[in-house]
């Protein structure tokens, strides 16, 4: 089968699953599938960054784990914030403690703070919007999912047929200026399909400048997972998704994109 039937056949067997539990399942339902894929998708990225050292891979799935719980579950925004902030700040002393190769300690050290809440904080506001807007939560998710997939989509075909100037060959070699636009196009086709099928309480100038800024983000959110995977010498993040490479390979974009909406939902509220 080709890469893009695979592609559609994985879609058409997950999508339905994914609106059916968004939609009738319980909140905490979503968080229970979004913590898995965020352990795993964390896994992938330390696995770049701490290639062969267990023990840092581990300490990273740990320090993920608490980072999404505390966000999720807890009640006190200080034990929150102490929970993040205990981990930004371990990424250094754990490098110190195991120093390994000094060329590359600091970018580890780096990466100890960084990887635990790369994946695990932007999938988590995902849950959270679920969970405190009932009535729109779910049609915000499936918006914010549009924006990425859309913009895959419409950057891939407009990359194969009308592609011919390249976006940023260094990072990305197949990337193109034409693919670019495209995926922005997709990203405003999402942003309208939800506003005029179910999701009305964004208004019209809201949704077109919010999917412009979520495609453009989410384009450079693929674009650096390739520079760490360029950088690390590795083809694809993982195999876990038929078709699609790793869980960090189909989440590149979406940890943007839902960075912008959670954003977006924090700070306009409508009724």
């Amino acid at each position: 089968m080709s890469n893009l039937a695979v592609r559609l056949l994985t879609a058409a067997v997950f999508v339905p699953l994914l609106l059916l539990l968004l939609y009738r399942g319980p909140a905490w339902g979503l968080y229970l599938l979004i913590l898995p894929a965020s352990l795993i998708g964390t896994y992938e990225l330390v696995s770049m960054t701490h290639p062969g050292d267990r023990v840092s891979q581990g300490i990273a799935l740990a320090l993920a784990t608490a980072s999404s719980a505390a966000l999720y579950w807890g009640k006190d925004p200080r034990w929150t914030t102490t929970v993040l902030a205990v981990v930004i700040v371990l990424g250094p002393v754990l490098t110190l403690v195991r120093l390994g190769d000094i060329k590359t300690a600091g970018f580890r050290a780096i990466a100890m703070s960084v990887a635990p809440l790369f994946v695990t904080i932007p999938l988590g506001w995902l849950a959270i919007i679920r969970r405190d807007d009932p009535k729109w939560g779910a049609s915000y998710i499936v918006m914010t999912l549009m924006f990425a997939w859309f913009s895959d989509t419409g950057g891939y075909f407009a990359g194969r047929f009308l592609g011919k100037h390249k976006l940023y060959e260094a990072v990305s070699p197949k990337k193109t200026v034409e693919g670019a636009f495209g995926g922005l196009a997709g990203s405003v086709v999402g942003g309208l399909l939800a506003h005029f099928w179910f999701l009305p309480v964004i208004p019209l100038e809201h949704v077109v400048p919010l999917a412009l800024f979520a495609g453009a983000l989410g384009q450079a959110g693929d674009l650096g997972e390739s520079l760490l995977k360029r950088s690390t010498g590795v083809k694809d993040s993982g195999a876990i998704v038929p078709g699609h490479g790793g869980i960090l390979d189909r989440i590149d974009a979406l940890i943007l994109t839902s960075t912008v909406v959670y954003l977006y939902t924090l700070w306009i509220k409508h009724p």
